[in-house]
Protein backbone atom coordinates (compact mmCIF):
# COMPACT_ATOMS: atom_id res chain seq x y z
CA UNK A 1 0.00 0.00 0.00
CA UNK A 2 1.57 3.80 -1.06
CA UNK A 3 2.04 5.86 1.78
CA UNK A 4 0.49 8.47 0.59
CA UNK A 5 -3.02 6.44 0.77
CA UNK A 6 -2.22 5.08 4.24
CA UNK A 7 -5.26 4.84 6.28
CA UNK A 8 -3.72 5.19 9.37
CA UNK A 9 -2.23 8.83 8.24
CA UNK A 10 -5.71 9.68 7.48
CA UNK A 11 -8.82 8.88 9.33
CA UNK A 12 -8.84 12.05 12.22
CA UNK A 13 -10.49 11.12 15.89
CA UNK A 14 -14.01 11.53 16.11
CA UNK A 15 -14.97 14.81 16.71
CA UNK A 16 -12.27 16.98 14.58
CA UNK A 17 -12.20 17.42 10.98
CA UNK A 18 -9.54 19.38 8.29
CA UNK A 19 -9.85 22.40 7.10
CA UNK A 20 -7.81 23.13 4.31
CA UNK A 21 -10.14 26.48 2.74
CA UNK A 22 -9.43 28.86 5.38
CA UNK A 23 -6.43 29.70 7.08
CA UNK A 24 -7.22 30.26 10.99
CA UNK A 25 -6.48 33.63 12.39
CA UNK A 26 -2.82 34.85 13.28
CA UNK A 27 -4.27 34.45 17.01
CA UNK A 28 -5.57 31.11 16.57
CA UNK A 29 -2.44 29.96 15.21
CA UNK A 30 -0.04 31.77 17.93
CA UNK A 31 -2.14 30.69 20.70
CA UNK A 32 -1.60 26.81 19.33
CA UNK A 33 1.86 27.36 18.76
CA UNK A 34 2.04 28.66 22.44
CA UNK A 35 0.31 25.79 24.14
CA UNK A 36 2.64 23.69 21.71
CA UNK A 37 5.77 25.20 23.65
CA UNK A 38 6.79 27.14 19.48
CA UNK A 39 8.19 30.14 19.09
CA UNK A 40 4.63 32.27 18.25
CA UNK A 41 5.47 35.44 15.36
CA UNK A 42 4.62 39.02 15.34
CA UNK A 43 0.68 39.31 14.32
CA UNK A 44 1.40 41.17 10.86
CA UNK A 45 4.11 38.90 9.24
CA UNK A 46 1.90 35.97 9.95
CA UNK A 47 -0.97 37.20 8.41
CA UNK A 48 1.38 37.82 5.62
CA UNK A 49 2.79 34.20 5.93
CA UNK A 50 -0.60 32.62 5.93
CA UNK A 51 -2.14 34.50 2.95
CA UNK A 52 1.22 33.57 0.76
CA UNK A 53 1.55 30.07 1.64
CA UNK A 54 0.82 27.41 -1.36
CA UNK A 55 -1.37 25.89 1.22
CA UNK A 56 -2.81 25.93 4.87
CA UNK A 57 -4.07 22.45 6.05
CA UNK A 58 -5.88 22.58 9.97
CA UNK A 59 -7.38 20.35 12.26
CA UNK A 60 -10.37 21.72 14.30
CA UNK A 61 -12.09 20.40 16.83
CA UNK A 62 -15.21 20.60 15.48
CA UNK A 63 -17.36 21.28 18.75
CA UNK A 64 -15.97 24.45 19.78
CA UNK A 65 -14.15 25.42 16.44
CA UNK A 66 -10.49 25.42 18.50
CA UNK A 67 -7.46 25.18 16.33
CA UNK A 68 -5.53 22.26 16.95
CA UNK A 69 -3.42 21.22 14.82
CA UNK A 70 -1.84 23.23 12.07
CA UNK A 71 1.03 23.04 9.16
CA UNK A 72 1.14 25.45 5.90
CA UNK A 73 2.94 24.48 2.51
CA UNK A 74 5.18 27.06 0.97
CA UNK A 75 6.68 26.47 -2.30
CA UNK A 76 8.38 27.85 -5.83
CA UNK A 77 6.45 25.09 -7.94
CA UNK A 78 9.60 23.96 -9.33
CA UNK A 79 12.19 22.19 -7.36
CA UNK A 80 11.12 22.92 -3.16
CA UNK A 81 8.57 22.75 -1.05
CA UNK A 82 8.57 23.39 2.60
CA UNK A 83 6.53 22.69 5.15
CA UNK A 84 6.39 25.23 8.23
CA UNK A 85 4.75 25.71 11.57
CA UNK A 86 3.94 22.26 12.26
CA UNK A 87 1.75 22.37 15.42
CA UNK A 88 -0.68 20.00 17.50
CA UNK A 89 -2.62 20.55 20.68
CA UNK A 90 -0.46 18.49 23.67
CA UNK A 91 -2.07 15.81 24.71
CA UNK A 92 -3.01 11.96 24.12
CA UNK A 93 -4.18 12.73 20.03
CA UNK A 94 -0.76 14.88 19.34
CA UNK A 95 1.60 12.42 17.63
CA UNK A 96 -1.25 11.09 15.56
CA UNK A 97 -2.64 14.74 14.65
CA UNK A 98 1.23 14.92 13.53
CA UNK A 99 0.93 12.28 11.42
CA UNK A 100 -2.70 13.20 9.42
CA UNK A 101 -0.92 17.26 9.05
CA UNK A 102 2.41 15.76 7.34
CA UNK A 103 0.53 13.05 5.43
CA UNK A 104 -2.05 15.29 4.21
CA UNK A 105 0.63 17.92 2.89
CA UNK A 106 2.57 15.18 1.38
CA UNK A 107 -0.25 13.69 -0.60
CA UNK A 108 -0.86 17.98 -1.94
CA UNK A 109 2.55 18.02 -2.53
CA UNK A 110 2.62 14.56 -4.47
CA UNK A 111 -0.51 15.73 -6.35
CA UNK A 112 0.29 19.08 -7.12
CA UNK A 113 4.11 19.53 -6.67
CA UNK A 114 5.76 16.58 -8.43
CA UNK A 115 8.95 16.75 -8.20
CA UNK A 116 9.47 19.03 -5.43
CA UNK A 117 12.02 17.80 -2.47
CA UNK A 118 10.42 18.37 1.07
CA UNK A 119 11.78 19.99 3.78
CA UNK A 120 10.65 21.10 7.00
CA UNK A 121 10.50 22.81 10.52
CA UNK A 122 9.41 20.57 13.20
CA UNK A 123 9.47 19.65 17.04
CA UNK A 124 11.30 17.20 18.43
CA UNK A 125 8.09 15.32 19.37
CA UNK A 126 7.07 14.67 15.82
CA UNK A 127 10.49 13.21 15.30
CA UNK A 128 8.79 9.63 15.31
CA UNK A 129 5.49 10.34 12.98
CA UNK A 130 7.69 12.10 10.49
CA UNK A 131 10.36 8.78 10.38
CA UNK A 132 7.49 6.66 9.62
CA UNK A 133 6.45 8.53 6.79
CA UNK A 134 10.09 8.38 5.23
CA UNK A 135 11.38 11.75 6.64
CA UNK A 136 15.31 11.31 7.38
CA UNK A 137 16.92 13.86 10.14
CA UNK A 138 19.91 15.72 8.17
CA UNK A 139 20.44 13.18 5.50
CA UNK A 140 23.92 12.56 4.12
CA UNK A 141 25.01 15.42 6.29
CA UNK A 142 22.65 18.35 5.84
CA UNK A 143 22.28 20.96 8.21
CA UNK A 144 19.57 23.49 7.93
CA UNK A 145 19.60 27.13 9.33
CA UNK A 146 16.36 29.41 10.36
CA UNK A 147 15.51 32.66 10.04
CA UNK A 148 12.88 34.48 12.03
CA UNK A 149 9.64 35.76 10.68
Amino acid sequence: MSLFFDPKFSKLPSGFHLDFTVAPTTQALNRLLARSSKETHPPRKLFKALENSYCNISIIESKTSTLVGFVRITSDKGLNANLWDLAAEPGKNQTQFFSILVHRALTIIKRELPGCSVSLAAPLIATQSLEKQGFLLDPNGIRCMAYRL
